[in-house]
Order: C-alpha cells, then structure tokens, then sequence
C-alpha cells in the first residue's frame, strides 16, 4: 500500500522535534495569527478608505451647498451674503478655512476658523476636485448657475488620518494578542489518535467522489470523538443520498419559480408603463388649463372694456382654475395613500348633507353642460358614521366623471336606496359607456377606459382609485357597470348606515349666493406680492379696509398700529414665520384679531402646528372667495 502523500506544510514542521500536541498547537496558533493579520489589515484598510471616502462626500456636500447658497451672491457682488454663507462654516470645526473666487479667479470672500486668523489662501484657485496635502483635504469646486460657471468654492479641512490609523492599531494589537491566547488554549485540549479512522474516512469519501456512490459507510472501531466522527459522516452520506433523490423535485420547484418570477417582472413593466402614461397625462392635463388661462389673460388686455368678453373671460379662469385644485388635491391625496399618512375623521353625519357638498361642487360642470340632473334620497335621514368631506369628495368624482363622459344636454341621476343595514348610492349616466374588458380594472391606479388622442375627456386615472380608497376606508365598497362601449356607465356606492327610513323623495340642488357682509379692518400679510396684491384687491371690492405686509416685521407693526379685526397671514414669511408673527400679535391685544394661516401646506401636521401657534382657522391656498365671505361675516366677538 502506497504511503499517504504528504499534507502542504508538512515540510515546514519536519525538522522541529516536538509532540503532536506542539505542532497542532503551533499550527493553530500560525492559522489563527495569519487568519488576524489578514482580516485586520482589511478591516484598517476598509476603515481608512471609508473614513477617507466619508470625510470627502461631506466636503463635497458642503461645497456643494455653499456654492449654490453663494450663487445669488456671486451674481449680484454681494460680498455680505457670501461671507454670512461663509460663516456659517464654523460649525464645523474641522473645516479650517475656506473662500469663494469670482470667474475671473479673484478672491470674493473668504473664512478661517477662529484660531487661524492668519489663514493664507491661493492667490488664484486650483483644479476642480479634492486632493490630500499631509494631514489636510483642500477642495475646489465650480459654482454653476444656469449651466454656467460664476465662481469657485475653496475649502480646506483637517484629515487626521495617521491618529486613526494609530488607534485602530493599537486595538487590532490587544485583539491579536488576546486571540492567540484563547487559541493556545483551545488548542491544549484537542488531543486525541486520529491517523487511521481518519485514514478510512478519506478512503470512503474519495469512493464516493469517483463513483457517486453514496451507500458506502465508513467502520466505527471507538467510541470517543473519531467515534461520533464516523457516525456523523456516515449520517452526512445519507443526508446527501437523500437531497440527491430529492434534487429533481427540487429543479422542477426552481422552474416554477422561475415562471412566477417572469409573471413578477411582467407586472412591473406593466407597472413602469402605467406610470410613464401617467406621468404623460399629468403633463398634459397641466397644460391644458394652463393654456385657456393664459388666453384669457391676453383677452382681458386686448378688451379690457368689453364686459361681456370680460365676464366670458372670466369665467373661463375660474372654469380652469377650480381643473388645477382639483388636479393638485387629487395627487396630494395620491401621495398620502402612496405613504401611509392618509387618514379620515368620522364623525355622525346624514347623508343628504354630504350629498348637498357634493352637489355645489358638481353643479357648475353639469350646468355648463347644459345637463340634467336627477337626485332621490331616501325621505327619512339617512345616518353615516363617516368623513362627509371625503364622502363628498367620492360623490363629486363619480358626478364630474358622469358629466365629462356624457353629452351635452344628456341626463344623470343619484338615487340612494336603503338595503337592509347599507345605503346605495347610485350615479348613472347615459353616456360613453365602458368597455367589458375595462371593468375589472377601471379602479386600478392610473388605469383610463380611453387613451386614445382623439378623446373629448382627459383626466390622470387617479379618481377611480382615489375613490374605491375612501369608500372602503369607511366599510364599504363601490362597483361599475355598463352595457359596453355608447351605452352609459353606473356607479354603485355600497355604505354602512346607522339609522334610516326607505320611503323616497326628490331634491333640488340650489346655489347660494354671497353678499356684500359688514366693513372689516383685515390685516393681509404675505410675502408672494402679486398674490398678496389680488387678494387685498378682492377684499377691498367687498368693502373691507385693508391693510397688506409682505414680511413678518412689517405686519407685526401694521397689526399693532392697525389694529384690524381679521387677519390673514402666511406661515413662510421673511423675518419673522407666520407661527411667531400669530404669537406675538395674540400678545399685544386682550382682544386679538381673527387669526387666519393662509399657506400651501395643508398636512394635517401643518393643521396641528397653526393651532398650537394661535391660529383660529387654517386654509389652503388658492382660497376660494366664498371661504373669505365666510370668515368675514363673523361678528369680531365671535371670531
């Protein structure tokens, strides 16, 4: 029988005179060493990289930042401005110096942290990028605006490389030396006669290896660890034996896997589609609007004494104007459902009220198309645990798509019907109609029955799915059908009641009408001028006195020689935000005015923070007038 062939390294312990037990322990102990010396050196080169790459995207950042901060100042020479962005460097104490140049190369402003005074700084700057110099990082960057460079950013910072480097050593030192330690010790007790066992273990398993054949056994002649050894690997073969039996089941699992995987990646790109069409329609839906309103604008400078094009005019902007809140409040509403922080508040409320809502908002559209329409409600009061205001928003989408999707002059109904312990409430309209192959999916996000470009309704697919969301917020549900294509659509809204009555009546939806209330002194402070200009014009048309700021100081001043009953002020003002401007104008009077937030932010978090600052109301821009009328006509004492 040929001898075992030798085991790499072996050469290298031959001519030391020690034990078995000496030569496992050094070999041990070699490994482990060797196994340190490698994992730490990749841990301090990792660490020293990381650190380098961490230390140099922050610089960036800052320069970044800085440049853009300073690009106004650059433009316009204000030496100020870019030394207060400067300075602003001094939170940062490991930035030493820093300083921004003109195109031309001279220096504009410039920054040192407070025990270097005496920085010097180069005359001209250098190449775009970071580099090292000893123990410091110097950073040129390029100041773009509008796609053209107006300056550079310089800065310089510590880079305490050699110090880190230091620490971790001295701590990989201590690892190594305790580890060798435990593994000297681990190693003492690793004795045992393992030649011959572990002989027939190699035998067997090279047997396996060349023939496949995984019945052979290896003998067990102890009953100690090469004992269990012996069991363990005659149970390894058996193991093996049977996950080979099991390997073809366990192929045709990974093929339909696989198969669902493809259907996964069919959804997504289905999923990308809809969101480019999307993304496509938003566009187009923006511009739409926006192109009658600019007309509009050109109309009243070509006629502006021309009443009735004025008034068409008119109409026509506020038409499009009312298109784009709803466009906007759609895709707000998206966004909330999209990340979890959409919510509703119940509340008891009949159904009549939330149709009503639901009506005034929906009238102007169907009146424009010279439409009818039909509505029947249960006589008695039909009691909802709901949101009306959501509610209303579910019945507004079915109405205005019933209206877009109908003829001029055609008819629409709501009916609600009581059905044991659920209303239904029933838009049906005798319109376009939908497809048979669109049902299924006429809820889903972004899905549209018509796409085509010659289509007479537009819209971004998002109200279906806006409303099949708040319908089942609430407990209920909400189905479509039709006939098919020409044949007219119905919506059905399926609703849990509180109490109610089944006999029926017929309503008529009415407008209001808003008058001319009591002079007010109104206080208006915002900083968007021309925003502020329109809205103390409206104001005044209705009578009111009215006093305008376009800063927190200013307006802080106007209230308090003023003294006006309402005021409606923004939050992002300059000088001082609308949340203090509301505190302080609550202290100067026993007897405040009406505070009003007049803002774009319309989070409920927006809601919360307006209250807790002193604000009576919160509205969201753009206001609608009959909002101002409403503010208007409480008594001072009242408000």
């Amino acid at each position: 029988m040929n001898a075992p062939r030798a085991l790499p390294g072996s050469r290298l312990l031959r001519g030391i005179r020690y034990s078995i037990r000496s030569k496992l322990m050094l070999m041990v102990a070699a490994t482990t060493l060797v196994a340190l010396l490698i994992a730490g050196a990749a841990m301090v080169i990792y660490d020293l990289r990381t650190f380098q790459d961490s230390w140099e995207r922050d610089l960036a950042t800052q320069a970044e930042i800085l440049g853009r901060a300073s690009a106004p100042a650059l433009a316009f020479e204000d030496r100020k401005v870019a030394l207060e962005n400067l300075s602003l460097l001094s939170v940062r104490p490991m930035i030493l110096s820093g300083a921004i140049y003109t195109s031309q190369g001279t220096l504009f402003a410039t920054y040192a942290r407070a025990d270097l005074r005496n920085a010097v700084f180069p005359a001209q700057p250098g190449e775009v990028g970071i580099r090292r110099e000893g123990e410091e990082l110097v950073l040129f960057r390029r100041i773009v605006d509008r796609n053209e460079a107006i300056g550079m950013v310089y800065l310089r910072a510590q880079y305490d490389m050699t110090e880190r480097l230091w620490a971790f050593l001295k701590i990989l030192g201590v690892v190594i030396a305790l580890s060798l330690l435990v593994a000297v010790w681990v190693s003492s007790w690793l004795q045992s006669a393992v030649t011959q066992p572990i002989l027939e273990i190699t035998d067997v398993a090279r047997q396996v290896h060349e023939n496949r054949d995984f019945a052979l056994r290896a003998s067990k002649t102890t009953e100690d660890e090469i004992g269990y050894l012996v069991d363990t690997f005659n149970a390894m073969l058996a193991e093996v034996g049977r996950r080979a039996d099991e390997l073809q089941s366990s192929h045709q699992l990974l093929e339909h896997e696989m198969a669902e995987r493809r259907g996964a990646e069919d959804a997504l790109r289905v999923a990308d589609r809809l969101k480019d069409e999307f993304l496509a329609t938003l566009a187009h839906e923006l511009r739409n609007p926006l192109a009658p309103l600019r007309n509009s604008l050109q109309i009243l400078k070509m006629a502006p004494d021309d009443k009735a094009v004025v008034r068409q005019a008119r109409e026509v902007m506020e038409r499009q104007l009312r298109q784009l809140v709803r466009l906007v409040d759609d895709l707000l509403d998206i966004s909330r459902i999209t990340t979890g922080k959409f919510s509703i508040k119940r509340e008891r409320t009949d159904l009549e009220a939330i149709v009503e809502r639901a009506l005034e908002t929906a009238k102007p559209l169907i009146a424009a198309r010279d439409q009818q329409l039909e509505v029947k409600l249960p006589r008695e009061p039909v009691q909802l645990e709901a949101d009306p205001t959501r509610l209303a928003q579910v019945f507004t989408n079915l109405l205005n798509n019933a209206s877009k999707f109908s003829a001029k002059g055609s008819a629409i109904s709501l009916q609600a019907a009581l059905e044991g312990t659920q209303v239904v409430v029933t838009v049906a309209d005798n319109g376009i109609g939908i497809a048979p192959h669109m049902l299924p999916s006429i809820f889903q996000m972004f899905v549209q029955a018509d796409r085509s470009l010659d289509r007479e309704q537009a819209g971004l697919g998002v109200g279906l799915s806006l409303a099949k969301y708040l319908v089942e917020l609430h407990g209920g549900t909400i189905s479509a059908s039709s006939a098919g294509a020409g044949s007219g659509s119905s919506f059905s809204v399926h609703l849990p009641v509180v109490a109610g009555a089944r006999d029926d009546r017929v309503l008529v939806a009415g407008a209001a009408a808003g008058g001319r209330g009591p002079s007010r002194r109104v206080l208006l402070a915002d900083d968007n001028e021309d925003f502020a200009a329109s809205m103390a014009m409206m104001l005044k048309a209705l009578g009111h006195e009215v006093r305008v700021a376009n800063d927190g100081a200013a307006a802080l001043a106007e209230a308090e020689a003023f003294k006006p009953e309402f005021a409606f002020l923004d939050i992002g003002l300059p000088k001082l935000n609308g949340y203090e401007l509301a505190r302080r104008v609550r202290a100067l009077s026993s007897k405040p005015p009406y505070l009003v937030a007049v803002t774009g932010w319309g989070q409920e978090d927006d809601k919360r923070r307006a209250s807790e600052a002193g604000f009576d109301q919160h509205m969201v821009k753009p206001v609608e007038l009959d909002q101002v009328r409403a503010v208007l006509a409480r008594t001072p004492s009242s408000a």
